[in-house]
């Protein structure tokens, strides 16, 4: 593993960590950094299909799982986001420090939840050139219930269940946890404890690109 990694840096977290917000302050306080990522608004100029598709797969895809689509076609779906950022990567100047949202391993993560349990495409997934370290950001379950809103702004692939209750979240969320940290477990990884805001958070990652 130590061969293939790459000199870039993943910031991942459960949802509801503040990932985007850290991200956009990190970036103001690392000027040199590139971050990359597929959340609205933070995808580059050029990969307009990239959101679109993130959209429709909340809009589309999630509302009618079971019925119109299988999760088989969910994961195809959400593969798009894996290869843009692994084209992303590949296209990548290695001297240039960036920080990437979340990777693969969120998504395979939510995958295997979703009922994916194998699929040809994690080995593929997992070929990939590794970062040379994941900053974990982390949040209590309850804290992200309140962020979201109390469940308001949750879509189903981030609680168990019919509807967002907060057992449903709950539960969903320490299993995402479990999953992704199990995913990581042969790269070098940073959990930096939740935090009281994003300019702290931020802080505390830009403490470890610095090292």
């Amino acid at each position: 593993m130590a061969d293939q990694l790459r000199p870039f840096y993943v910031l991942l977290g459960p949802d509801g960590a503040g990932k985007s917000s850290v991200m956009a302050e990190v970036a103001a306080r690392l000027p040199g950094l590139r971050t990359l990522s597929t959340d609205h608004g933070l995808v580059g100029p050029g990969h307009a299909l990239v959101g679109a598709l993130r959209r429709n797969v909340v809009e589309d895809v999630l509302p009618h799982l079971g019925t119109y689509y299988s999760t088989d076609f969910l994961a195809s779906v959400l593969q798009t986001a894996v290869v843009h950022l692994r084209d992303e990567l590949e296209r990548h100047q290695d001297d240039v420090p960036l920080l990437m949202d979340s990777y693969y391993y969120k998504i395979l993560a939510k995958c295997r939840l979703a009922g994916i349990r194998h699929n040809p495409m994690y080995t593929w997934w997992r070929s990939f050139p590794q970062p040379r370290v994941v900053v974990y950001l982390d949040v209590s379950p309850a804290s992200a219930w309140a962020r979201s809103g109390e469940g308001a702004r949750l879509n189903p692939l981030e609680y168990f269940g019919d509807r967002p209750e907060w057992l449903g979240f709950e539960s969903y969320q320490r299993s995402l946890r479990k999953l992704m940290l199990e995913e990581v477990r042969d790269v070098p990884v940073t959990i930096i404890e939740e935090q009281p805001s994003a300019a702290r958070a931020a802080e505390a990652v830009v403490e470890v690109l610095s090292l």
